[in-house]
Formats: C-alpha cells, sequence, structure tokens
C-alpha cells in the first residue's frame, strides 16, 4: 500500500508495555512481508494469536484441469453457472496458472461450514483481489470492517483473517495470487505515493475506518490456507479480537469507476488501463471513456499478437464495441501465440463514434494458463471461428 494508516488503541512506541485494563500485556503481532524488508503492519489483540484448541486437515487445494489440447481462443458464459457455496466454497475455479488462480463466485449463504458454524478465512499463500461484480456488504477483518460495494476491487494482503457479509446477492471474480498485489510501480515516486500520471490517488482508495471491538472466549473456526492445503483451526477466542494497528499492510478497497482514462489522439494500448501488478501478471481496468480525436483514428483497437502473454477479459457491463457474441459476465481467453483483434465489422463501425460505455476487467498472465474444468461446461464452442464472415 502507498501510505501508512492505523487504527484504535497504540503504544506510543512499538514493542513496548502496552497493558489491558486488568493490567496484562496486548498481544502483539507484527505482520511482515519479504521477511521483514516488505510492507508490514504491527497489531495488538487482546489474547495470543497462537492459541489453538484443535487442528484439522481439510485436504489439498484442489484446481481441476482441462488436459492439454488445441491452442485457440475461448469464450466461456460465467452467467450460466449457478450460485451456490459462500464466499470461499462456491468459488467456480476458471483459469489457472502457477501465479494465480481467477475464479468466480455467487454465493447463497455465509460464510459456514458443512455443519453451519461460522468460519473466517485467511491466505496464507498470497494475497487476493476481489472484483465485486454485483452486490454490496462489509469485509469482517483483523484490520476492521470494510463497506464495498457494486464495481469494488478488495485488496486483501497474504495473512489477513477475513469474513464477507453480504447485504444480498453477490457475484465476484476472484484472483488468488502467489505474492503480492499493489498499484504498477511506474505510478509510484520513491516514497511510494501515488505520482500526478498516475489513474487513481490515495483519495480514491478506501480503507478501514471502523474496528468492532471483540472479546468473545468460545471456539471459532478458522480456515487456513497454505502449503497448497486447507487447515481448520479453533481458537479459543474470536478472531478479530484487534484493539489496534498501524502500519502500511492492511485490506483496502478502490472502486473501477474512480480510475480516470488515458485517452489520447490515437488508439491507445492495454498498458494505459493498468491497475494492479501482481507476480507474472497485470490488473487493467476498462471504463467509459472518450474515444480517440485524431481526424483518422479509428477508436476499436487493432489486431495484436500476445507474443509473451495470455490476455483475459471478464465482461462487467456496457457496449463491448470490438466484440460480438459476449455477454454481461463472460471470459474470453486470448492466449500467447494467437494474434486477435476486433470481430468483422466493428473497426469499421467504431469510425466517427465519440465514446465507449464498455466496462470490463482485463487480466494479463506473463505464463501461460490452463482451463478449469468448470468453465468447459459453460464453454461457447464456436467462439474461436467467429472472426469469419
Amino acid at each position: 500500500m502507498p501510505f501508512y494508516h492505523k487504527l484504535g488503541e497504540l503504544p506510543r512506541k512499538r514493542h513496548t508495555q502496552f497493558r489491558q485494563p486488568d493490567g496484562s500485556l496486548y498481544k502483539e503481532l507484527v505482520m511482515g512481508t519479504r521477511g521483514f524488508s516488505g510492507v508490514q503492519s504491527i497489531v495488538y489483540s487482546r489474547y495470543a494469536p497462537t492459541a489453538i484448541l484443535q487442528v484439522e486437515d481439510c485436504g489439498p487445494v484442489c484446481v481441476p484441469l482441462e488436459e492439454p489440447g488445441a491452442l485457440r481462443h475461448r469464450h466461456f458464459r460465467t452467467a450460466r453457472l449457478g450460485p451456490h457455496g459462500d464466499a470461499i466454497s462456491g468459488r467456480e475455479p476458471m483459469l489457472h496458472n502457477n501465479d494465480l488462480t481467477l475464479s468466480v463466485v455467487q454465493p447463497t449463504q455465509a460464510m459456514q461450514l458443512a455443519d453451519k458454524r461460522p468460519y473466517w478465512y485467511r491466505n496464507g499463500e498470497g494475497d487476493e483481489l476481489l472484483f465485486v461484480h454485483e452486490g454490496a456488504g462489509h469485509l469482517e477483518t483483523s484490520f476492521g470492517a470494510l463497506p464495498f460495494r457494486h464495481g469494488d476491487y478488495l485488496n486483501i494482503p497474504i495473512g489477513t483473517t477475513w469474513r464477507l457479509v453480504a447485504n444480498g446477492p453477490l457475484r465476484l471474480l476472484v484472483i488468488e495470487t502467489r505474492g503480492s498485489i499493489e498499484p504498477p510501480r511506474r505510478y509510484r515516486n520513491e516514497y511510494g505515493q501515488l505520482m500526478e500520471h498516475s489513474p487513481f490517488c490515495e483519495r480514491d482508495i478506501r480503507v478501514p475506518l471502523d474496528l468492532p471491538q471483540h472479546d468473545e472466549r468460545g471456539e471459532f473456526n478458522v480456515l487456513v490456507r497454505a502449503h497448497g492445503r486447507h487447515t481448520l483451526h479453533t481458537l479459543d477466542h474470536h478472531p478479530l479480537d484487534t484493539v489496534g494497528w498501524d502500519g502500511f499492510l492492511y485490506p483496502y478497497a478502490f472502486n473501477i469507476e474512480d480510475f480516470e482514462p488515458i485517452t489520447g489522439r490515437i488508439h491507445q494500448p492495454p498498458p494505459v488501463h493498468q491497475t494492479f501488478s501482481g507476480p507474472n501478471f497485470v490488473v487493467c481496468s476498462f471504463v467509459p471513456r472518450l474515444f480517440d480525436y485524431h481526424p483518422q483514428a479509428i477508436p476499436a483497437p487493432y489486431n495484436h499478437s500476445n507474443v509473451d502473454s495470455d490476455e483475459v477479459l471478464y465482461y462487467v457491463e456496457g457496449n463491448f464495441m470490438s466484440r460480438r457474441g459476449v455477454e454481461v459476465s463472460s471470459i474470453t481467453l486470448h492466449p500467447s501465440g494467437l494474434p486477435h483483434g476486433p470481430h468483422p465489422g466493428t473497426a469499421e463501425a467504431s469510425i466517427g463514434k465519440q465514446r465507449t460505455e464498455e466496462l470490463a476487467v482485463m487480466v494479463d498472465t506473463f505464463h501461460p494458463l490452463r482451463i478449469c474444468q468448470p468453465a468447459l461446461t459453460i464453454e461457447d464452442e464456436k467462439y474461436p471461428f467467429s472472426w469469419i464472415g
């Protein structure tokens, strides 16, 4: 994160005595990345985060993959997947490689185990980015509550304990990574501040501002993902018993509507839409914007060949002027090794248009993606041949 934030009660100096009303010490937890050389926060809680009553192995993290086959463009109609499960169990993996897994989820229930006991979640392998396509609610986290709404990116850093609470139906696009997700380096100065040419700034980033107090004792469940497995930890206290924290590592929200598009006289390449950077991938936001203003400009994107990256588009809403046959919540994959571009007639049709109202999320990966088995049930088999005629 590009700026320092604090919330709740803190001692004046770190690693010094900080006592509870009964005289006992609050428990201090340093959460840091990259072996204490990356960003970190210090969290103070009522009870020891190490106080675990029970440990249960829940098996490996399984991502069922398609057998390798012919190289072709792909289109998956995710609107045809039925809602089920919760924000974790209901995830339907679509695309995967060793750097990330891209899933969609439409939860129908609160986060709970098979026996209806509530649980919280912690990813110990990397950050998660949740894009809220539909719905609203709030994220309960060890750093406080974070309200969310339609169009929000929720950036949840590694090691954060959280629970998603929805106000109604939800549709999410989920990116699980094996590292950190952060604003692109070229947007930031040497101090980490977002610079003037960045398409968003710190004012657009929403951080936790409310820290509910929990001192409940009993049995509370936390599902932890780490080392390729899920483990259920039963704690002897509420997992969100934080009384205060400060630092640079915490969850935050950024709404796609706050992304300020960069335009030019002629068509601009996809990097101008970049919003986040992750390990061997980038996330871009295509938002409503004015078209190119050169008198001979062709607003539709030109044909291009992804020489060393796979391009994924998740269609949110609006009119996708260069693509025919896609639906809201469709996912297209244009893999490396194949050129792709506007469908026949769309380049000519775009000439003279003043603006576009499309809204989409793009993920470019620098290692090839594999197709997950759930995606095969909703594939548009005609898509690879849709540039004919």
